[in-house]
């Protein structure tokens, strides 16, 4: 159904939030899954990312999650759907139009940079 969701994972370490983000890609029985440092704003450059492994469907209709021993809490700031244009596993390269509210673009991975770019 081509659904994407970007989280917001805080995790507690000794009182100081550690704070990134969980981009998560639908493919047929799971979802591609990366962790992003920092929200990719349009023509702003490159973030660095590292590809997770692969999560279940059900984050992609979670709002807000608990998750357990410690792991930290799961919000859900963006969503919606893409359209797939390219995907090389093997070359960790992966290029798709997002539709959503906060990522709208040309959303470019390659190894562990991303970058958002406007779609003409």
């Amino acid at each position: 159904m081509n659904r994407w969701v970007l989280l917001e994972h805080k995790i507690l370490l000794s009182n100081v939030p550690d704070i990134h983000y969980d981009f998560l890609v639908e493919d047929h029985s799971d979802c591609y899954t990366w962790k992003l440092y920092e929200i990719p704003l349009i023509n702003k450059g490159f973030v660095k990312i590292t590809r997770q492994p692969n999560h279940r469907l059900v984050w992609l209709s979670r709002v807000e999650y608990q998750l357990s021993n410690n792991r930290g809490f799961v919000k859900r700031i963006d969503r919606g759907t893409f359209s797939d244009i390219f995907y090389d596993q093997d070359l960790q390269v992966l290029k798709i139009i997002l539709k959503g509210k906060l990522l709208h673009g040309l959303l470019t991975i390659n190894g562990n940079f991303c970058q958002l770019t406007k779609n003409n």
